[in-house]
């Protein structure tokens, strides 16, 4: 008997696994590229036979999509996706314009300044500062993918989306949410959506060990669409009630100059044909603890 050839359609399916599987792969390093990635993590937390993660791993590799550490043997991102990165960035790189606020941001309050966009359900962190305080926030790594209610910049882009939106993507996250944390609520999001929209600004804890707080403001397109998140996390000791007002003032004075830059951006480049830009943007709501 002779063997079976496979078949057009199998051999389809067989690439589009390997293509899921070496995502999912490039997923987890690129979460954890400051610390770079061990074998056994990589393939214990996608679920693939060590061997099958081991030959993707070498097969990117040798495409430069990924690079090993000679010493440490951990996997970091390669050369390959900087360049991809590069080229693929959108004409309007809203990253260039907010990093030089970011970093006044960071200054003005110590601590570690964080950018967050949407990417469907979930919140794609792009940028970072870190301020001068000896303690750092390192709760999130920038290419770190999180549900979008989860920290305060995502949290910030979740309550200024419409509601309908905001019903459909809390559907999915809510259950997403519970795999860590099985205490966590459909009423609780729904609260801090509210409480959000209500002061102006986004406030939740990031971490309890040590305990971390996060505040978060949308910056919007001209429409009003939200555009990113930007948020400031700290120690929560940190934070005590005028402070909190300083760092909300300092967060509100970054997003209007941020907004204020993304409009004229818009106007040089034509893109924003839908409002008279001689006009001023739409009211934001009251941002309390700003004077």
């Amino acid at each position: 008997m002779s063997p079976s050839i496979p078949t057009p359609s199998a051999s389809a399916a067989a690439g589009t696994q390997t293509l899921h599987r070496a995502v999912s792969l490039l997923r987890l390093i690129t979460a954890n590229n400051r610390s770079g990635s061990r074998l056994v993590d990589l393939y214990r937390r996608t679920g693939l036979e060590r061997p099958t993660a081991h030959r993707i791993l070498q097969g990117m590799i040798a495409e430069q999509l990924i690079r090993q550490d000679s010493r440490s043997k951990r996997y970091y991102l390669g050369s390959l996706l900087y360049e991809m990165g590069l080229a693929a960035a959108p004409k309007l790189a809203l990253r260039d314009i907010c990093h030089p606020y970011l970093e006044t941001l960071a200054e003005q309050t110590g601590d570690t300044v964080f950018m967050t966009v949407r990417s469907g359900f979930d919140g794609v962190c792009v940028a970072r500062a870190d301020g001068s305080f000896p303690i750092k926030m390192f709760v999130l790594d920038v290419g770190r993918h999180r549900p979008l209610n989860v920290g305060a910049g995502g949290l910030a882009v979740l309550s200024a989306l419409p509601d309908d939106e905001i019903q459909r993507i809390c559907r999915v996250n809510v259950a997403r949410t519970q795999r860590k944390n099985p205490r966590f609520t459909d009423a609780q999001l729904r609260a801090s959506i509210a409480a959000t929209r209500r002061r102006g600004y986004a406030s939740n804890k990031v971490m309890d060990n040590p305990p971390v707080h996060s505040v978060g403001l949308v910056v919007r397109y001209p429409d009003g669409s939200p555009a990113a998140g930007i948020s400031v996390s700290t120690l929560a000791s940190r934070l005590g009630k005028d402070r909190l007002e300083m760092v909300v003032r300092c967060l509100g004075d970054a997003v209007e100059s941020i907004e204020a830059d993304l409009r004229r951006h818009l106007a040089r480049e034509g893109k924003v044909q839908f409002m008279d830009l001689n006009l001023p943007p739409e009211p934001r709501p009251p941002v309390r603890g700003r004077s």
